[in-house]
């Protein structure tokens, strides 16, 4: 079950317009949040990645499948979208096995190297140019404040890797 902090977030995400993938992603920071905290272990980043959308498609959140994703997948993700809408309870003897099974994993799944080498794996999978266009939204979505306060902080590591490299 989410914490209400999170269910907090996702809401005022929501209220602001902004993306299921951003609402959704509040989800999957608890989770990372909770297994660098000891309550559970992963397998991999994956996996937190995974049971963290899981989570945000049972609290309501409407996150899209990926066309690529599996059947088993495209599955499991229908039935968390009916179990939203159902508003069942959760089985208190199922959670707790899954809690059980959790906490034998290790925790190295949410540690900073393997969360950036999904980030890198994941990236490397999207074209150049959806890339490109996902970094010019973000740059339109940033402000003049934020795109100037940007262009200054790249031309200081610019100077600053030169510097490096002169040594």
């Amino acid at each position: 079950m989410p914490e209400r902090k999170t269910l907090a977030r996702a809401e005022r995400d929501k209220k602001q317009g902004k993306s299921a993938s951003t609402q959704a992603g509040e989800f999957v920071r608890e989770q990372i949040d909770h297994v660098r905290e000891g309550k559970h272990g992963v397998r991999s980043a994956k996996q937190a990645v995974a049971i963290g959308l899981s989570e945000a498609r049972r609290s309501g959140v409407k996150v899209p499948t990926k066309s690529t994703a599996s059947k088993t997948t495209k599955k499991k993700a229908k039935q968390d979208e009916a179990k939203a809408s159902r508003g069942a309870t959760k089985s208190a003897k199922r959670s707790a096995a899954t809690t059980r099974a959790l906490k034998r994993e290790s925790t190295a799944g949410a540690s900073k190297r393997a969360l950036s080498g999904q980030a890198r794996t994941a990236a490397s999978k999207r074209t150049s140019t959806d890339r490109s266009a996902a970094a010019r939204k973000a740059a339109q979505t940033k402000g003049a404040a934020g795109r100037s306060a940007a262009a200054r902080k790249a031309a200081r590591t610019r100077a600053a890797n030169r510097q490096a490299q002169a040594r």
